[in-house]
């Protein structure tokens, strides 16, 4: 009987070789990444039964990640490893499409259990984030209080580079585009978001939870 394939993307090496170390006996680990945009392209090529993931990674933050590759059709289910306990990264996770949400601080057994639940096609959040307004959204509800915000793939791409510091025209190579496109997407999302400097955008976008830095 084959093993179920595992996709393993997180920006920490000491992170990954414990997951290594606790998942290998038990799943083919078919691939390692440490940004999101290495994620995409892996999970597109490799297509894992299963990617564990960080939610805060450079380049492009695994929500994000995990949204595009909804919106491709991927059938790989996402569980996320992650220090953010805020009941507000995961909603986001789950919204994006997200099948598992799991605590770096909990016991590792149960980020085993998550995989497990994921693969028979359930979802797995948690404990401590149980709360009657994510369990809702685990079902397949509507957050009550998000505020939704509509910006595309490339936008986020964009906003989570500039969250990072990157200039325009670093943002440009990384994403293949020119300066001024990005300063297009810039200026574009200011207008839809109200703001009229970058790092208001920058600060309304962590503050909101759009990207994770």
């Amino acid at each position: 009987m084959n093993k179920p394939r595992i996709l393993l993307a997180d920006d920490h090496r000491i992170v990954l070789d414990g997951l290594r170390g606790l998942l290998s006996g038990e799943f083919d680990l078919v691939g390692v990444v440490s940004d999101g945009r290495e994620m995409i392209e892996a999970c597109r090529r490799l297509r894992p039964d299963v990617v564990v993931a960080d939610v805060s990674m450079p380049l492009l933050n695994g929500v994000d990640a995990a949204r595009i590759l909804r919106d491709d059709g991927s059938r790989s289910r996402i569980v996320f490893l992650t220090m953010h306990s805020d009941l507000d990264y995961a909603a986001r996770a789950l919204e994006a499409g997200a099948s598992g949400y799991v605590l770096k601080h909990a016991a590792s057994d149960e980020l085993v259990t998550a995989i497990h639940e994921v693969l028979a096609g359930r979802k797995y959040l948690s404990p401590a984030l149980r709360t009657p307004a994510v369990l809702e959204l685990l079902a397949g509800g509507r957050p009550h209080t998000r505020q939704t915000i509509h910006l595309t793939a490339r936008q986020i791409e964009v906003l989570q580079l500039l969250a990072e510091g990157r200039s325009a025209k670093e943002i440009g190579g990384i994403l293949n585009v020119s300066s001024r496109t990005v300063e297009f997407h810039k200026y574009k999302m200011m207008d839809e978001l109200g703001v009229h400097s970058s790092a208001e955008l920058v600060q309304y976008a962590i503050r909101h939870g759009l990207v994770s830095v």
